[in-house]
């Protein structure tokens, strides 16, 4: 069992960054890709971005590209998502999320472990 417990949303101005961490409670943490989602009111469950086990590949959705950076400390079982330039179309809740073996890393339904989110509201 992987419990992952989100923090660093808030509340920030369009053009601002935030910080998002992701800490994992498990030893193998280094054998799980993870990857952060984001879902709007209303909307389905978005993919963010996605990071793998050794942090050797990275995998970014369009909207975000070249905006957010996904990094990961194995050594501290964290996973990090930096956002920059933020929008207010950025505005949701973000959830990091486990995964473990060969599998898509974009696809929500292939992730074995969620944590609940952490709220990110950007007002422009």
């Amino acid at each position: 069992q992987v419990h992952l417990v989100e923090s660093g949303g808030g509340l920030v101005q369009a053009g601002g960054s935030l910080r998002l961490s992701c800490a994992a409670s498990v030893r193998t943490f280094g054998t799980y890709a993870m990857g952060w989602f984001r879902q709007a009111p209303g909307k389905e469950r978005q993919f963010v971005a996605a990071i793998t086990s050794t942090g050797g590949r990275t995998l970014y959705d369009d909207s975000v590209k070249g905006r957010f950076t996904i990094s990961r400390d194995n050594a501290k079982n964290t996973v990090y998502l930096q956002m920059n330039s933020l929008k207010s179309d950025d505005t949701a809740l973000y959830y990091c999320a486990a995964l473990r073996g060969p599998r898509s890393l974009s696809l929500p339904a292939l992730y074995d472990y969620w944590g609940q989110g952490t709220q990110v509201t950007v007002s422009s």
